[in-house]
């Protein structure tokens, strides 16, 4: 027979246990329990049969996935940055690099001085572990503005003022402010009283070809998931801030492209997956552009089966030395014969997509290789593809953990908690955007119980050139 002394242990010990039980049952409930923006009501919605359906959980991991992404393809394309841009002009690089110079010493890039990267001593990955901090660049720091922009004013279309007011807030007016071309030139105009999109008239801002576009509003397309309609409309002021004709059309087929993510066959694989793609935003370029002609030209030479480094050389001489398809950058005289031009980027961009055909470490590496702006065709691919894997698939591609900090402040100002974020954060503000997309563009719904979206359907034929 057991004592009083025993079972008052019994107690005890059950009550200790059902306590921790309790505490992890709400703890996991915390976890799990759907994401719900304090801004938005939630309107009532009926699903039609034809809505496609999207786990917003999910989508928070891949939108993680894009910032973790795209910070290693932008910190791995910035050691080789114009590197290698040809040998036109008073600039002379000599040969390109290839696959073989990948792990070799960096060479310097042609404003270095003859010092090569302060980066990584040798052409290789730039990674951040756990612990550490991801810095901002210019290719991810204006998408964090509008991402901030469109939370903080609970909208999905941008007013030109607004636009205006966020980047004299939050980036630098004179020091080092990482700005160049034509984000530059538009900076200039806002701070002189211009309101996108005159930022971008070519009256106004003879650097509209340059290719900044690309590298501030592709973040567009994931807030308007499988609809890129809603995306370009979304999208349409913040790329006229700075960006006209090839290039303002450039920056919509990578707009389309991060829209297409989420709508793919997942029963293909990631190359026929990416080609499907591809195709499907090519039909937004006009067919007498030379954007469009330069896309057809490298697929051409990829279906040939043609390796990407002669390509690669042979898009060189055929639009920066030939001038072919109306592509006249060379001829306008620009410093380093438009080396940072949205056209000889974009058809740089389309190789490292094409031959990395959807495997992320590959296709970081050609942008890398590729040559001229080098950042901006991998960390354009990088978020993609980091976005289309998730974060554990991004882990997984490079068998390691990495920061999930990141510092808006290195290259921007005027942020909470001294510019210090983190990407579970972003992907939740980004899953609160595409919520009020989803109901005020799209006219859809979301099922917070269930932890979805509900996105009507309208199909692709929108997408041929204007």
């Amino acid at each position: 027979m057991k004592s009083a002394h025993s079972i008052s242990q019994i107690y005890i010990i059950c009550f200790i246990l059902l306590f921790f039980s309790l505490g992890l049952n709400a703890q996991k409930a915390k976890i799990t329990a759907p994401l719900r923006d304090p801004q938005l009501t939630y309107q009532k919605y009926r699903p039609n049969p034809t809505d496609r359906i999207l786990s917003r959980a999910t989508y928070h991991q891949k939108l993680y996935g894009f910032w973790l992404g795209q910070c290693i393809a932008n910190w791995t394309g910035l050691v080789t940055e114009m590197d290698k841009i040809g040998n036109i002009g008073e600039i002379k690089t000599g040969p390109f690099y290839t696959r073989a110079d990948w792990g070799k010493p960096d060479q310097p890039s042609i404003w270095a001085a003859g010092i090569p990267s302060n980066l990584s001593p040798t052409i290789d990955f730039v990674l951040r572990g756990e612990g550490d901090v991801w810095g901002s660049d210019d290719d991810t720091d204006i998408e964090y503005i509008y991402q901030d922009l469109l939370y903080t004013q609970q909208t999905t279309i941008l007013t030109g003022h607004q636009i205006r007011e966020a980047w004299l807030k939050h980036i630098k007016s004179e020091e080092e402010n990482f700005l160049w071309v034509s984000n530059q030139k538009a900076f200039d105009l806002m701070k002189a009283g211009l309101v996108p999109p005159a930022t971008s008239d070519p009256k106004n801002n003879p650097e509209f070809e340059m290719i900044d576009a690309q590298l501030t509003t592709e973040i567009f397309g994931l807030f308007a998931p499988g609809r890129p309609d809603v995306a370009l409309r979304m999208a349409h002021l913040p790329i006229q801030t700075t960006a006209r004709e090839n290039a303002e059309w450039i920056s919509e087929y990578y707009v389309i492209m991060y829209s297409l993510a989420s709508y793919v066959d997942e029963n293909k694989s990631m190359s026929e997956k990416i080609q499907w793609m591809a195709d499907a935003a090519r039909k937004r370029l006009p067919n007498d552009s030379y954007s469009a002609k330069m896309y057809d030209f490298v697929k051409s030479r990829y279906q040939a089966k043609i390796p990407w480094e002669q390509t690669r050389d042979e898009v060189y001489q055929r639009y920066q030395v030939d001038q072919a398809d109306g592509y006249d950058i060379t001829a306008q005289g620009k410093y380093c014969n438009g080396c940072f031009a949205a056209g000889i980027n974009f058809a740089s961009s389309i190789i490292s997509l094409l031959y990395g055909e959807g495997n992320l470490v590959e296709t970081i590496k050609i942008g890398a290789l590729a040559g001229w702006d080098s950042d901006n065709p991998t960390a354009t691919w990088g978020g993609m593809l980091g976005f289309m894997l998730g974060k554990e698939g991004v882990e997984k591609a490079f068998g390691r953990k990495f920061a999930n900090k990141f510092n808006i402040h290195r290259t921007r100002v005027g942020f909470p908690n001294d510019g210090i974020d983190t990407f579970d954060d972003m992907a939740e503000r980004g899953v609160f955007i595409v919520d009020r997309a989803v109901q005020a563009q799209m006219g859809g719904g979301i099922d917070l119980k269930k932890d979805r979206w509900y996105i009507p359907e309208v199909g692709l034929n929108f997408l041929p050139g204007k």
